[in-house]
């Protein structure tokens, strides 16, 4: 008797095409439509027809590079990024190392790792009222604080400041992320083998050690997966900045997206300007993004890729050779 052999893989194929959908309408095309109007005169709300620039395709590319607010927005955001990240990471490895640490049990860390994670579930808006609240004039918390330690004598306006400014939204990335990050961290550590612990251990390694040289190598992929989406959102930073001071004061806090939110929603309505903004910084982020690909390669198995290719090449030569 012959069985009837059944072939599920139709079914992921169908399971798909609504993601493959929704992605070519709400993903693919938007993408590629931004990338073709950089190259046009589009803007204003009104106007329907699109005429290619001829004359100097890279007219608005040059117009957003030689834009002073485009480069006070560029270096805001990599400044803000910068900034918010190391200590993210930083506290985000120290704590993923102290709760699988197995020589030092923590008691309530299903706790903790819910407090420290919270603020990330927590609305940009929600938070950028917040923090604006903190530090209103002439009345607001900070205010009082401020003047019950006897710091100052009358309200003080923080949030003229560009320094100060920049310095909130600064901690407000830092404390939104931190704990997504030591998440991502903590799970990355929990999936390296128990038996490389215990060699460390019985090696006489002791806690720095053991993070050092055994923790951090193995979880390079993990560290590359934390670097590149922090380095894409954090390029993109648009919600607290917006939502906070509408990019001020005199642009303390403006990032780029914001300038392309800008350029494309405000005033006269430059969609051409903010398309070749965004292609920018879309080649921006891939050219960092690949540097960093390069510098947390495995560099074991590059070379074993190499010395493979070697030696197939030697081998065709080989056979080439005898005939």
């Amino acid at each position: 008797m012959q069985t009837k052999k059944f072939s599920y893989a139709k079914w992921g194929y169908i399971f798909s095409i609504p993601f493959v959908v929704a992605f070519l309408i709400f993903s693919l095309y938007p993408i590629i439509y931004t990338a073709v109007i950089g190259f046009t005169d589009l803007k204003g709300l009104g106007m329907t027809d699109i005429h290619f620039l001829t004359d100097d395709p890279f007219r608005n590319f040059k117009t957003v590079l030689s834009n002073p607010s485009f480069q006070t927005a560029f270096q805001n955001t990599v400044v803000m990024w910068v900034l918010n990240f190391i200590p993210q990471l930083g506290l985000a490895l120290l704590l993923a190392a102290w709760f699988t640490d197995k020589r030092s049990y923590v008691k309530g860390q299903g706790f903790f790792k819910v407090v420290f994670y919270m603020p990330n579930i927590i609305t940009a808006a929600t938070v950028a009222i917040l923090f604006k609240a903190l530090f209103d004039y002439p009345m607001s918390p900070m205010n009082d604080l401020v003047i019950s330690l006897g710091l100052a004598d009358k309200p003080i306006q923080f949030l003229i400041s560009k320094n100060v400014a920049r310095a909130i939204v600064i901690f407000i990335q830092f404390w939104m992320w931190y704990g997504y990050t030591m998440v991502v961290l903590t799970s990355g550590i929990l999936g390296i083998s128990p038996e490389i612990f215990e060699a460390a251990v019985v090696d006489g390694a002791n806690r720095w050690q053991t993070f050092w040289y055994v923790t951090i190598p193995n979880i390079k992929t993990i560290l590359l997966f934390t670097f590149i989406t922090s380095l894409i959102g954090g390029l993109n930073m648009f919600d607290i900045p917006k939502l906070f001071l509408l990019g001020g004061p005199d642009n303390a806090t403006m990032t780029t997206s914001v300038f392309i939110y800008n350029q494309a929603f405000s005033g006269s309505y430059l969609y051409n300007r903010a398309a070749a903004a965004s292609m920018i910084m879309f080649v921006i982020i891939v050219f960092l993004s690949s540097i960093l690909f390069y510098l947390l390669r495995d560099k074991d198995e590059a070379q074993m890729k190499k010395a493979s290719r070697r030696r197939a090449k030697a081998e065709k030569v080989a056979v080439k050779g005898g005939k």
